[in-house]
This record gives structure tokens, sequence and C-alpha cells, in this order.
């Protein structure tokens, strides 16, 4: 064949191939619409894990090595993802870090709902407004957003995966503004103590609000030419804003886990987390006895803290992570065990583990 040839012959088989993943999407659509009908979490691990098993060894049949078509399907599958549109509600305005996190999980498709509090977040999926919400629980250098704890022990929701997400601080003013003009900085407290050693050098006056995007909408909605916002670069362009410097945070590792929450948690990926909450009997030992059997059931923590009740003065709750799902022979084994040294174990959700 001439070169022509070839090359007409490639054309042909492009027109298959995008033909081929046009139908591959729109039967991803009907998948979506499916997992939605069932309020299923958007992402299974396991089954995608599947997928890639499967183009490998067919790609080996045919002379292919695995590496030639596993970073293909994975972007395959990434669009197929996006393509099932998910409804999510998060805390803040447009431009928040917890509205990149929603876009980040459940694809940039997503239907995103703003809503001013945590507790709305939570108000919206169960009512079931939207199908979904993201929430922030932690950040690497601030530590944990005791709200969102209190409201997962409140709530029926169950969290069906986690996010982290890289957090790059600006310092945001009106289009007019110089660094030198600023006097008042605002945002949420959170924000204000990841960047607490650049605001003390500059000697900014700090003024706590509800949400990043939202300090920014705020200075520009009343005007504050002496005051900044500190947020997302994101939120400067939505707003028409001036970012007067950048990665002002303390710590170049600034990161914000976030928990996807919804009625149902994930189903076993082969690599999952699980959380929970539980309050041990007041007597010596009871905490140990917790621990203890977790260890002997082969049952890795990752993370433990404990939280005021907030019923009585110097009761605690702990929260708990550990490697596993839920469903796993082991953690079953030792739930018994466990119930006995418990005034009460709840179970926050299975999901996989955040890459």
């Amino acid at each position: 064949m001439s070169l022509e040839e070839l090359r007409r012959r490639v054309d042909e088989l492009d027109d298959n191939i995008v033909e081929l993943l046009a139908e591959r999407l729109s039967i991803a659509e009907a998948i979506g619409r499916e997992k939605a009908a069932g309020e299923v979490p958007p992402q299974d691990l396991g089954r995608e894990r599947l997928v890639i098993e499967h183009v490998t060894g067919a790609a080996a049949a045919r002379g292919m090595t695995a590496d030639e078509v596993t970073e293909l399907y994975r972007s395959i599958i990434k669009l197929a993802r996006q393509r099932q549109a998910r409804s999510v509600a998060f805390q803040g305005e447009a431009g928040a870090y917890s509205e990149q996190a929603a876009f980040q999980y459940f694809g940039s498709r997503a239907a995103v709902k703003a809503c001013e509090s945590l507790e709305g977040v939570f108000k919206e999926v169960e009512s079931g407004t939207v199908q979904f919400g993201i929430i922030p629980m932690e950040n690497s250098i601030e530590g944990s957003i005791s709200r969102s704890y209190d409201l997962m022990l409140e709530s029926s929701l169950m969290v069906s995966g986690e996010l982290h997400l890289r957090v790059n601080h600006c310092l945001i003013g009106n289009p007019d503004a110089t660094l030198d003009s600023i006097r008042r900085v605002y945002s949420h407290p959170q924000a204000l103590g990841q960047c607490g050693h650049f605001l003390r050098q500059m000697g900014f006056e700090l003024i706590p609000t509800y949400d990043t995007a939202g300090s920014v909408k705020l200075i520009k909605e009343k005007c504050i030419m002496d005051g900044a916002a500190i947020a997302s670069e994101r939120a400067a362009v939505i707003y028409g804003m001036k970012i007067l410097a950048r990665d002002i945070q303390d710590n170049p590792n600034n990161f914000t886990r976030f928990f996807a929450i919804g009625r149902k948690d994930a189903p076993p990926s082969g690599d999952d987390k699980t959380s929970l909450v539980f309050a041990v009997k007041h007597r010596p030992g009871a905490l140990y006895e917790f621990l203890r059997i977790l260890a002997e059931h082969k049952i890795n923590l990752t993370k433990i803290e404990s939280r005021p009740t907030r019923k009585k003065a110097w009761e605690y709750n702990f929260y708990l992570d550990f490697e596993g799902h839920r469903q796993d022979e082991n953690f079953r084994a030792a739930l018994p065990a466990l119930e006995e040294h418990v005034l009460f174990i709840k179970i926050l959700g299975s999901y996989p583990k955040a890459k």
C-alpha cells in the first residue's frame, strides 16, 4: 500500500474509533442514570480495575503491552465518569475550594449547588434535592473541621468517597488595590490559620467569614478598597478581582481532605478505608480493649481522635479510620467483640482510598 492509501486507512479506522467511543460514552450516560436511580456512588474502583484488566488482556492477545493501553483507558474511564453527571451540594460560594473539590471528584459536568452552611449541605442531600454532598473534614496544617465530624455523627448519610485537594491560597483585592493599600483581610478561619506567617508579617487585621470565595464576593460587592480576601485563583477569576499575592500558605504541602456523602457508602474496591465513631464504656481499659481487638484482627488504623460529646462535660466520642472495608471478613469478625466495650458504635462509611 502507498503512503496515501495507508493514511486513508488510518482515517477510516479513526472514524470507527470515534463512533465506538461515542457509543461507549452513551452507554456510560445510561449507567449513570441507573446509578442515580439506585443512589449508587459515582466511583466504582473495583469495576474500573476489572475494565483495565480486561483491556490489557485483550491487548496482550493482539501483541500489545499493558502500558500501551492502560493510560488510554484511564482517560476513557475518566471521560465516561464525567458523563455520569451528578448533583452535588457544597458549602460556600462559587469559586470555593469545596466547589473545586466537587468538580474534581464528581467530574466537570456535575450540577453543583452552593449552600451557606455545612448543615445546609446535609439538608440538601437528606431531602433528596441533590444526590451527593462534598464536605471538608480536615486540613493537613490546621487539623480537623469539628463541625463536619459532629454532623456526620448526627446524620444518617454515609461516606462514599474521599478526596485530597491541594490548597494554594491567594490574597485577592479589588482591581485598583495594591498590596500596600490593604489593611484588613477576610476569609474562613481555616484559611486565615493556614496563612498565619504571611498575615503576621504584613500586620493585617483579620476578619473571619463563613467562606473563602464568599469573602472575595463580599469585598467586591461592598467595594472594600482597603480589604482583601484569601481564596483560590479561580475565585479571583470568577469575580473579576485582582491577585495581590500567590501561594501565601505557610506550608506548600497544604491539603484538605474532603468526604463525598450520600445515602449509601461505596462497594468494596480492594483498596478501601472505613470511618466510624464510637464511645467506650466508662471503665478502666475500655479504650485499650477496643484497640487491642482491632490489632488482633489485623485491622490497621490510619487515624483516631476524640471529640466532646456536646451532651455532658468531659465525655468524648472517638472518631477512627482504618484500612479496609466494613464488609471485610476480619472487621465483621471483630465487630461483636468491639460492641462489648462501647456505649455505641456507628459506621460512617467505607470508601475507596483517595489517590
